[in-house]
C-alpha cells in the first residue's frame, strides 16, 4: 500500500478542485476537509471520495462557483441557500454562521475593545477588524515576522515572551515588505541573532495587552505553560495608505526596475503609486503572480525541534 504525506495529498486535492473551476480558496477548503477526515481515521469521507467529486463537478452536477446566501435568519437558526455548491465548501461556511449565532459575544467583545481604544485616542478610527483565539503549547514559538495590518496581543492564560524590533532597516527591509504586501512572499523576515540587542522584550502575564508600531517585526515564545491569547487586527486610513505605498513601490522595483526613493503617504508621488496599485490589481496581474512555498520538512514528534527535513525528491512546491 502506498502512503503519502498529508501536505502532498492536500496540495493534490486542491489542484484537482481548481481544475474543475472551483476558486482557489474554496478548493483549498474542500481539500482540507477531505484530508482532515483521513487524518482522523474517517477514511470513508476522506480523499477516497475525491474522484466522485471530480466526476460530479465535470458533469455539471455541482456548481463550482455557488452564490451562497442566507435566506432566513433567526436568533438561533439560519437557512442557507447553497446554490447547489460543493458541500465541502458550504458546510464550513454554514458552521461559521452557526458559531457566530451560538456565541455572538466574540463580536461584541471585539467591538467593545475598539470602542474603548478609539474613545481613549482621538482621531483613531478603525475598520476591517478581526479577532483570533490562540491556544498553544508550552514549547510553542512564533518566528521572526511582521504583519501588514495593525496588531495587538491580549494575554488570557499562561505566560509568553515577545521580542519587538524597530520597524526600520535592517530589521524590516523594504523589499521584503513589498513582496509580502503584493502576496509574493509570506510574512517571515530575514533574521540575525544580533537583532536581539535592539529588541524590546516583554513578558506577558494574564490580563496584559501589547500593541506595537505598524509592521513592527516580532517573535514570540511561550514560557512555562499552555497559553491562551487573543489577537486583534485592524485597518485605518493611514494603514491603507501604507499598503498602497508599499505595493506601488514593489511594482516599480520589481516590474519597472526602478528603485523608489520615497515612502511618503501623501503628495503627488504617493497618489501616483496608489493609482498604479489600483490599476495593477484591477488588471488581474495580482492573481497571476503568487508566492510558491516549498514544503521542505515534515512533522516528527521525536525530533529535537519537532520536524525533520525532506529529501529533495520529496519536496513539494505549493502555489499560495
Amino acid at each position: 500500500m502506498n502512503t503519502y504525506p498529508v501536505e502532498r495529498l492536500r496540495e493534490f486535492a486542491t489542484r484537482v478542485f481548481v481544475s474543475c473551476e472551483v476558486p482557489k480558496e474554496d478548493a483549498s477548503t474542500a481539500a482540507d476537509v477531505l484530508v482532515t477526515a483521513d487524518v482522523w481515521g474517517i477514511d470513508s469521507h476522506g480523499v477516497a471520495r475525491l474522484s466522485a467529486y471530480f466526476e460530479m463537478l465535470k458533469r455539471g452536477l455541482i456548481n463550482p462557483r455557488p452564490q451562497i446566501k442566507t435566506v432566513r435568519d433567526h436568533p438561533a437558526t439560519a437557512v442557507v441557500d447553497a446554490d447547489n455548491g460543493l458541500g465541502l465548501v458550504v458546510g464550513p461556511r454554514a458552521n461559521e454562521i452557526a458559531i457566530e449565532k451560538a456565541d455572538p459575544r466574540f463580536a461584541e467583545l471585539l467591538n467593545q475593545m475598539y470602542e474603548e481604544l478609539e474613545g481613549a485616542m482621538p482621531g483613531f478610527r478603525t475598520f476591517k477588524r478581526k479577532l483570533g483565539l490562540l491556544i498553544s503549547s508550552p514549547s510553542a514559538r512564533v518566528f521572526y515576522h511582521f504583519d501588514v495590518p495593525g496588531q495587538a496581543l491580549w494575554q488570557v492564560r499562561g505566560r509568553k515572551r515577545i521580542w519587538i524590533y524597530p520597524p526600520t532597516k535592517p530589521f524590516l527591509p523594504a523589499t521584503e515588505v513589498e513582496n509580502v504586501v503584493r502576496s509574493l512572499a509570506m510574512e517571515d523576515l530575514s533574521y540575525e541573532p544580533w537583532y536581539d540587542e535592539y529588541a524590546e522584550v516583554y513578558d506577558m502575564e494574564p490580563g496584559d495587552m501589547l500593541h506595537w508600531a505598524l509592521n513592527g517585526p516580532h517573535r514570540v515564545s511561550n514560557l512555562d505553560s499552555v497559553c491562551v491569547s487573543l489577537t486583534t487586527e485592524h485597518w485605518t486610513p493611514e494603514i491603507r495608505r501604507s499598503y498602497a505605498m508599499h505595493y506601488g513601490n514593489g511594482i516599480l522595483r520589481n516590474v519597472a526596475n526602478w528603485s523608489p526613493r520615497s515612502s511618503s503617504l501623501d503628495g503627488p508621488a504617493f497618489w501616483a503609486k496608489a493609482g498604479l496599485t489600483a490599476a495593477w490589481r484591477k488588471s488581474g496581474m495580482q492573481k497571476k503572480q503568487g508566492y510558491k512555498r516549498v514544503l521542505s520538512y515534515k512533522v516528527d514528534p521525536d525530533a529535537p525541534l519537532g520536524v525533520v527535513p525532506l529529501d529533495d525528491k520529496d519536496r513539494l512546491t505549493v502555489n499560495l
